[in-house]
């Protein structure tokens, strides 16, 4: 009996970020995407997620290739803890390379990588299988979706993507080629879930480049427009616009200014009218002579707009006539940050135009007749929703079963389930180690699910410090136990709630606990009679500490 054909995700399904797939047919395996997950405020202390690769680790041998269909950092930010792990050599867009390459020489890996520039169209190969990029608009040029070609059939990949018709960069979805690439029949469909759940198609890019333009021209003091770094595309709209209204662009943040000088240099930015200048430069200018150009668009703390917003940014401050517009929409769970941050600039008193009271931002993924469309267009025989939480998972299988697939050929499954494709049919067959890396910092330190747990309690509840004296023959409590709290509470009757549980512990202390027990059961018994005590007066449970020290 073969071996049959193995799809695995290790991220991205089941949640917006970290993803990648696994390929598996006989004894080679491809990975398409690398990408982190930015934390959620019920993560605290953590920079960023990425996936889990004991698999990977595991069967590093057989890792043939490394496919990235863009360069998000959702699709490419674990890539350099990948290779650090295993060496694969890793194949992109032009674009993408450029982005890796950065990311690659930033982590000191970039001398050892085997990076490969692939062009839409152009076959390669990676053990048994055989590859083909294909070009799909999303909100960053060079997006593409892979065709790959098994033993038992074709794959088709789609990546992040919309249908487009005007594209900023005047590249459209390659239709013409998707549908030579599908006209032997598609095995499998992978797609794009992310928008799963909105009716209708995504706006084009074009209409958000009108509408910044009507700002631009109608403001009449700065203008200050904060997207994504990636939104290489948008970037170009607002420069034409600076053209057009004899302004004067400068830009704000570590990732903007990398980008889309690494842009301008590859082509992908045109700056005809020189009109990009230096922050310094622009604060020389007249007010109504500049845009700004900034990061933080997810209210990240430290990005540019949010230390303006709060008033810490070295060189610039909001005043009077400032127009500030919010060219993105907030990613799951970043909500919060993101209104907050508005707010501020309001209280700033800073015009602030934002998607939900103008078109000044569209989604870079496909609503559902766009995605209705793709299943349209590759016929496939088994159908996979991937990039999504489990709910748009869900509604994109919907979509499929609505449009006349059967129950038995639609999947949907989460990180580390394995779909098993033979001769024969498919299933869902097991699963492998999946989950998701939390690193506290970009030096790769790890932190597991316990810490976080441990963090959050912390937060939420307090901590309580028991400090008790012994005598030096371990015989009597010297003293009262203290009991200090951090994060708990001060009023009245909590106060009181610890003095009644320091009162209990040096009672058990004298009475049943010293000279019986040992050091550690003595510690853990402490702990357990405050936690207990307290939960039992307050309902409330903090993490206990005990500290005991002997008096010599």
């Amino acid at each position: 009996m073969s071996l049959p054909l193995k799809v695995i995700p290790l991220g991205g399904l089941g949640e917006i970020g970290q993803n990648m797939m696994v390929i598996e047919c006989r004894q080679d395996i491809v990975v398409i995407d690398a990408g982190l997950l930015f934390p959620g405020n019920d993560m605290p202390g953590v920079e960023l997620g990425i996936p889990d690769i004991t698999y990977l680790e595991k069967n590093r041998d057989r890792v043939k290739a490394i496919l990235i269909t863009h360069g998000h950092e959702d699709h490419i930010g674990a890539l350099s803890f990948l290779l650090s792990k295993i060496d694969a050599p890793v194949y992109s867009s032009r674009l993408t390379h450029g982005l890796i390459s950065a990311k690659l020489k930033q982590a000191s890996l970039i001398r050892n990588a085997s990076l490969h520039v692939v062009e839409p169209q152009e076959k390669f190969f990676a053990g048994v299988f055989e590859l083909e990029f294909f070009r799909v608009c999303h909100s960053i040029p060079d997006s593409m979706g892979i065709a790959i070609r098994t033993p038992y059939g074709t794959i088709i990949h789609t990546g992040d993507f919309k249908i487009d018709h005007t594209p900023a960069d005047g590249i459209p979805f390659d239709f013409a080629h998707l549908s030579q690439l599908t006209r032997d029949g598609v095995l499998l469909l992978c797609s794009d879930s992310t928008y799963a759940e909105v009716e209708g198609y995504t706006g084009s890019e074009k209409l958000v480049g009108e509408a910044l333009d009507t700002v631009i021209k109608e403001a009449r003091g700065r203008v200050i427009i904060v997207t994504f770094a990636s939104l290489i595309a948008r970037v170009q709209q607002i420069i034409n616009s600076a053209g057009r209204h004899d302004r004067k662009i400068s830009l704000l943040g570590r990732s903007m200014n990398a980008n889309i000088k690494m842009a301008l240099r590859m082509g992908y930015v045109k700056d005809t009218e020189n009109v990009i200048v230096s922050t310094k430069e622009s604060r020389n200018l007249p007010l109504n002579k500049v845009i700004y150009i900034a990061t933080g668009s997810q209210g990240e703390p430290t990005a540019a707009i949010t230390r303006i917003a709060n008033g810490n940014h070295p060189d610039i401050s909001i005043v009077k006539g400032d127009t500030v517009v919010l060219s993105s929409s907030p990613i799951p769970g970043n909500e919060t940050s993101v209104a907050k941050t508005i707010d501020s600039l309001f209280r700033r008193g800073a015009r602030v135009i934002y998607s939900r009271i103008a078109p000044v931002h569209v989604r870079g993924h496909a609503s559902r007749e766009e995605l209705k469309l793709m299943i349209n267009m590759t016929k496939p025989k088994y159908f996979l929703p991937i990039h999504g939480e489990y709910r748009h998972l869900t509604a994109h299988a919907d979509i499929a079963k609505g449009m006349g697939m059967s129950e038995k050929s639609v999947f949907v499954i989460e990180d580390g389930e394995v779909l098993e494709i033979t001769n024969e049919g498919a299933e869902v067959a097991g699963r492998v180690p999946s989950g998701t890396i939390y690193l506290d910092s970009k030096n790769a330190d790890e932190t597991n699910d316990d810490i976080i747990k441990e963090r959050i309690s912390l937060a939420r509840q307090g901590i309580i410090i028991a400090s008790v004296i012994i005598s030096g023959d371990k015989s009597s409590v010297i003293g009262t136990p203290k009991l200090m709290s951090v994060g708990f509470s001060d009023n009245h009757y909590e106060n009181k709630t610890l003095k009644s549980a320091s009162k209990m512990v040096q009672v058990l202390l004298e009475e049943k606990w010293l000279n019986v027990l040992d050091w550690d059961d003595i510690e853990s018994k402490i702990a357990e009679t405050i936690a207990a005590h307290i939960y039992k007066e307050t309902r409330k449970r903090p993490i206990v500490l005990p500290l005991l020290e002997t008096n010599k």
